[in-house]
């Protein structure tokens, strides 16, 4: 019997970034506002297709160019918080914690659906968009993608999720 074999692909590049505000917030605690200058980077693995690769990278680094572009310069907020409450007036975004109550223009913000804007998170987050992209996009090679998100210098998460 053949061994089983599958190829894997990284894509790094100097503009998979994004730079943004954000605070990590759970009952009793709460960071200071704060940024960062994230750096993105996507595994993809799957079968050899017929055209010699796993995925285009073109396809894969316009994605996830995409991606990096719609988080750069904003403030992230996990709608799906348990001790956040969020709401919009006259085109401010109004974020509550506890005492204290954030206001943002509406423009300098992205809403995410995740509970904490941790990279572990936003890790995941961004693996589930660019999956979903892909498939929009009618790629069926790859089995499993990957994505790495590093907050500064040698602090990073990746999460990995196979189909």
């Amino acid at each position: 019997m053949p061994a089983k074999e599958s190829f894997r692909v990284y894509v790094t590049k100097d503009y998979l970034k994004f730079s943004a505000a954000h605070f990590i917030a759970y009952k009793g605690f709460r960071e200071a506002l704060h940024g960062h200058n994230y750096r993105v980077s996507i595994a993809a693995q799957g079968e050899l297709g017929q055209q010699g690769y796993v995925v285009d990278f073109g396809v894969v680094k316009r994605i996830a160019r995409r991606l990096c572009d719609d988080l750069d310069e904003t403030m992230l907020i996990p709608v799906l918080s348990d001790c956040l409450t969020v709401r919009e007036e006259d085109g401010v975004v109004i974020v509550q914690y506890e005492q204290d109550e954030f206001r943002f223009p509406r423009g300098d913000v992205t809403f995410l659906p995740i509970v904490h804007t941790s990279v572990e998170e936003l890790a995941r987050y961004l693996t589930g968009e660019l999956k979903r992209e892909l498939t929009a996009e009618g790629v069926t090679s790859v089995t499993t993608v990957e994505v790495g998100v590093e907050e500064s210098f040698g602090q990073a998460a990746y999460y990995r999720q196979e189909s």
